[in-house]
């Protein structure tokens, strides 16, 4: 078997046997987002842990088998290593070291970024072409827009601290926490305590929750209009390989 055969196979580009190894990658990969939330039920009995920290196990072992495999099998390794997925494979393997040292546990907490390999499934799809054509059409608008929210949020944060200090020194006791408010009304109904009382903040909050909808609602349809522009003139996707699993010998 060469190495483009093997690449092939991992991508679950190389038949039925590639399509069967994908579907294994990614049935562990919800297999395990489902272990890690077991693991947090307190209560279960013992041998049901052992079950999951051996489910790991392997886990951990055919992901760094896979990442090991497509090193060696890639054209230019140091390319697929610095690439996105080949960065996304290696965190994939990195909580192997809390297996060696009890005090690494922390690391086993990056096991989701697995979820991300999840995307792998739309490479190859027309619709994920169409997304990513319309986000690298609006790009600038978008840019413009995240940056126009930023102000907003500064300057909702100035005007409620303002309104608010005097009568709730505690809740609002600084802009910075203010800003946190803000960011809570812009994308819910408030936060918590941080509730104004006085005449004037309230006023202020009704019009920050009013901008609050246009900050969902202005990008989706920025997107929306996008998407519905690439599908009625579809164009192909230039796609950089920055992934050395394509290029392989």
């Amino acid at each position: 078997m060469t190495r483009r055969e093997v690449i092939e196979i991992l991508d679950g580009k190389h038949g039925q046997i590639g399509r069967s190894v994908a579907l294994i990658l990614h049935g562990l990969i919800l297999l395990s987002a489902l272990a890690i939330a077991l693991e947090t039920v307190a209560g279960m009995p013992a041998a049901l842990y052992r079950i999951l920290f051996w489910f790991e196990v392997l886990v951990l072992a055919i992901f760094v088998t896979e990442y090991v495999l497509r090193l060696a099998c890639s054209k230019h390794p140091l390319r697929y290593m610095f690439s996105f997925w080949g960065i996304i494979d290696l965190l994939s393997c990195l909580p192997a070291v809390a297996l060696l040292q009890s005090k690494w546990q922390v690391v086993r907490t990056i096991r989701l970024i697995r979820m991300v390999r999840l995307l792998k499934l739309f490479r190859t799809t027309t619709a994920f072409d169409r997304l990513t054509r319309a986000f690298i059409e609006v790009r600038g608008e978008l840019i413009i827009f995240v940056v126009l929210a930023l102000l907003v949020l500064y300057v909702s944060a100035v005007g409620i601290y303002l309104f608010e200090h005097e009568a709730q020194p505690e809740a609002f006791a600084s802009i910075p926490i203010s800003l946190w408010w803000a960011v809570a009304s812009f994308t819910t109904v408030g936060y918590g305590d941080l509730v104004p009382i006085t005449t004037g903040g309230r006023i202020f909050t009704t019009f920050v929750l009013f901008i609050g909808l246009g900050v969902v609602a202005v990008p989706a349809a920025i997107v929306t209009a996008a998407l519905l522009e690439t599908q009625s003139a579809p164009k192909p996707l230039k796609k950089k390989h920055t992934d050395s699993a394509n290029e392989p010998n």
